[in-house]
Order: structure tokens, then sequence, then C-alpha cells
């Protein structure tokens, strides 16, 4: 299985996350299969996101695409995003 792991900060959460939301169809379309949203408990404006995608290769087109790069500076996305591309190697029981 492959993941996209993303961490950046927002300017505004509330309204990051409305685009965000408004945001997953397009993921949905481009290959994600849902994933796990993540804050900072040291710094709530910091974002971890982990989404499990169909492909290796569809996750690398949707975090290169134009389209992403702008929905992330409307949303107010405010560094440069860390963006991990991960492919599960074993699930661990504890």
């Amino acid at each position: 299985m492959t993941y996209l792991l993303v961490r950046h900060k927002v300017k505004d959460y509330e309204k990051w996350k409305t685009l965000f939301d408004e945001h997953s169809a397009t993921r949905k379309t481009g290959g994600s299969k849902g994933g796990r949203l993540f804050r900072n408990a040291d710094n709530p404006d910091e974002m971890v996101i982990i989404f499990e995608w169909d492909s290796l290769e569809k996750a690398k087109k949707f975090a290169q695409s134009e389209d992403l790069k702008k929905t992330m500076q409307r949303a107010g996305v405010i560094d440069k995003p860390d963006v991990y591309f991960l492919e599960e190697v074993e699930k661990v029981s504890v």
C-alpha cells in the first residue's frame, strides 16, 4: 500500500479545514483512499496528514499538481510542505 505523508503550517485552521474538506472529491478522483488528519499538540497550526493512495504514481501526480498548489495557497498554508511517499512494509501489533 502507498501512503502520502504531508506536514505543513497553516495561518488559520478553520479556513484551511474548510478548503481541505472541499478538496476531498479531487483527492478521491486522484486515487486517495482516505487518511488521517493530525494537529501538532504543541503547535495547533501545524498539520500532519497521512493519506492512503491507490498507487505511488497517482500519489505523486496529485502531490505535484498545480491544482493542489493553488488550493494550498488559497487555504493559507504558510510554509513549504514536507511531503513523503511511503510504502507500507509491515503492520505491527504493539
